[in-house]
C-alpha cells in the first residue's frame, strides 16, 4: 500500500526517536524547568535570531486556539482564509477557548488571504460597531491548506494591515519547515521581520512524535500566555520529552532536510501527474501537498492500491472540477520514497 493521505500518517524519524530514548531515563525538573527545556528555548532564540518565548502544547489545534485567544477582546472577530484549518477543521476550538471570538472567512486564491478583501472586511466591520463586534486578529497558514505558500512580500503586506489596525498577527506553521524550504527563507524573514506577533510551530507533521509549540515574538504577552496554556490543560509536566524531540529535530538542520525531502517528493509526484493524460494537476504545488483531478473510475481504482483523500473543492475553484471528476489531495512526507511516487504513477500510467 502506498501512503499519501497525510504527513500525519508518517511515523517518527529515527534520530528523533533516538533523542527521546536518550532522555527517557533519570530525573529532571518538571513543567518546563529542566536544563533540556532551557537549552531548547535558547535554540529557538537562535533559529529566530531574537529572544522569543516558547510554549509547548499537545496539538496544532491547541496552538492555534491559544494563539488567537491571546489576542481576544470582547466581541472579537479574527480573520482567516475561507479554507484555513483554524476555520474548517478545528471544531470551533478558537471560539471555545477564547470565550467566543469569532473567526470570519476571507477569500483569496489557493489558500492565501487576499489583502484587498481583508482591508474591505476590516473597513466594513469598523472599530466601534457595538453590534458587530471588534476586530482582534489575522491568521495566515504557511504553508497553506492548498499546498501553496505566501511570498514574503505578501506576509509583510498582511502584517502591515494588522499593525495599522492594532490586530494580533498569527501564523499557523503546521508545515512551517516546508514553507521555509520552498521560499529559501530564514525563520526570522518569514515571521517577525514581516510583522508576525505569534505563531504555531509544528514539528509533528515533519518527523516528530508529538511536538507542537506556540512561539511569541511579543514579550509583553508572555506572562498572560502561561496562564492561558495552564487553564487550557496544555501544560506538560514531563515537558522535557517534547524538548527532546525539538533538540533532535533542530540538530544539524534535520528539520529542514526532512522538509526538503517531502517537498522534493511532492515535486516528483506533480511531474508524474503533469506528464499523464489520465489525470491532471489542479494547480501547481509549492510545498508537500499535491492536488489532482481525476475521473471517478480512476479514483476508485487508485484507492485500491493507495491511501489518499478526496478533497472539497475550494470556493475559488468552483466550476473548474467537472461533475464526474474528483479533486484529491496527495501529501508527501519525510518518509515518502521515490519508489512510492514511481509506484503510484505506475497505477495511472
Amino acid at each position: 500500500m502506498i501512503f499519501l493521505a497525510s504527513d500525519n500518517w508518517a511515523g517518527a524519524h529515527p534520530k528523533i526517536a533516538a533523542g527521546l530514548s536518550h532522555h527517557a531515563a533519570g530525573f529532571a525538573e518538571a513543567y518546563g524547568a529542566s536544563r533540556l527545556d532551557r537549552a531548547v528555548a535558547e535554540r529557538f532564540n537562535a533559529i529566530f535570531e531574537r529572544e522569543v518565548a516558547v510554549f509547548f502544547v499537545a496539538t496544532g489545534t491547541a496552538a492555534n486556539a491559544l494563539a488567537l485567544t491571546a489576542g481576544a477582546r470582547p466581541g472579537g472577530v479574527a480573520f482567516a482564509h475561507r479554507e484555513a484549518h483554524v476555520l474548517e477543521d478545528e471544531c470551533g476550538a478558537s471560539e471555545y477557548l477564547s470565550g467566543g471570538c469569532r473567526v470570519q472567512p476571507i477569500d483569496g486564491d489557493l489558500g492565501r488571504i487576499d489583502p484587498a478583501r481583508l482591508r474591505h472586511a476590516l473597513a466594513r466591520l469598523g472599530t466601534d460597531n457595538l453590534h458587530a463586534g471588534q476586530p482582534t486578529a489575522v491568521t495566515v497558514t504557511q504553508a497553506t491548506e492548498a499546498g501553496t505558500v505566501y511570498p514574503l512580500a505578501a506576509i509583510a503586506e498582511i502584517g502591515e494591515i494588522a499593525r495599522s489596525h492594532g490586530l494580533l498577527f498569527h501564523m499557523d506553521g503546521a508545515r512551517f519547515a516546508n514553507a521555509l524550504v520552498a521560499l529559501e527563507a530564514t525563520p526570522a524573514e518569514m515571521t517577525w521581520k514581516r510583522g508576525v506577533d505569534i505563531m504555531s510551530f509544528g514539528g509533528t507533521k515533519n518527523g516528530c512524535w508529538c511536538a507542537e509549540a506556540v512561539v511569541l515574538f511579543d514579550p509583553g504577552r508572555t506572562r498572560d500566555f502561561g496562564f492561558l496554556r495552564k487553564r487550557a490543560a496544555q501544560l506538560f509536566s514531563k515537558s522535557r520529552f517534547v524538548a527532546a524531540q525539538f533538540e533532535a529535530y533542530f540538530a544539524d538542520g534535520l528539520w529542514l532536510e526532512l522538509a526538503a525531502h517531502a517537498n522534493a517528493m511532492a515535486g516528483r509526484l506533480a511531474g508524474r501527474i503533469a506528464a499523464s493524460s489520465a489525470l491532471r494537476l489542479a494547480w501547481k504545488p509549492e510545498a508537500n501537498e499535491v492536488f489532482a483531478v481525476m475521473n471517478r473510475e480512476l479514483f476508485g481504482r487508485l484507492k485500491r492500491e493507495a491511501i489518499f483523500y478526496p478533497w472539497a473543492i475550494p470556493h475559488a475553484s468552483a466550476g473548474e472540477i467537472g461533475p464526474d471528476e474528483t479533486l484529491c489531495r496527495l501529501v508527501t512526507s519525510f518518509a515518502t520514497t521515490a519508489a512510492d511516487i514511481d509506484g503510484f504513477a505506475a497505477l495511472f500510467r
